[in-house]
């Protein structure tokens, strides 16, 4: 049973190595230039299918998700719970978590999916926290526990 165990753990070592040692696609460098020509510090992540840029984007930090021909998939974003719109701050006073504390935000926009706003919310006195996600209307679509 270890040498299964030590012969999977190998592999799963050495598969990572080689996936990070492809070559990033023309046609995925390509898109990202195109959706976010002012893209600074870019970092790239293969995810052997797919593969993920971090980068600053007019000072937001921002990840974008291409598929590995280069098609867009995703693009998240860190955001101040000041800087996100009213209707969305409005929607999180009017949900069930109206006496917890918002955090972080994330805007989430998918392909053919519209944006969304991902708000951390902990309620201090339990240490309760949730991640609430908000659409651009500001209705609750969804929660999900936090970390």
């Amino acid at each position: 049973m270890k040498k299964v165990l030590l012969s999977i753990l190998m592999f799963i070592a050495v598969s990572g190595a080689f996936a990070q040692l492809r070559k990033i696609p023309a046609e995925v460098t390509n898109a990202l230039k195109e959706k976010f020509p002012k893209a600074e510090d870019v970092s790239w992540k293969d995810n052997l299918t797919s593969w993920t840029a971090k980068f600053t984007n007019d000072g937001i930090k921002t990840s974008a998700y291409f598929t590995g021909k280069g098609e867009w998939k995703e693009t998240d974003k860190e955001l101040k719970y000041d800087s996100i719109p009213e209707v969305v701050k409005d929607g999180f006073k009017k949900s069930k978590y109206n006496d917890w504390t918002p955090g972080s935000v994330l805007s989430i926009e998918k392909k053919d999916k519209g944006l969304q706003y991902r708000v951390y919310a902990e309620k201090s006195s339990v240490f309760q926290k949730a991640y609430l996600y908000f659409d651009e209307k500001g209705a609750l679509l969804r929660e999900a526990p936090g970390l």
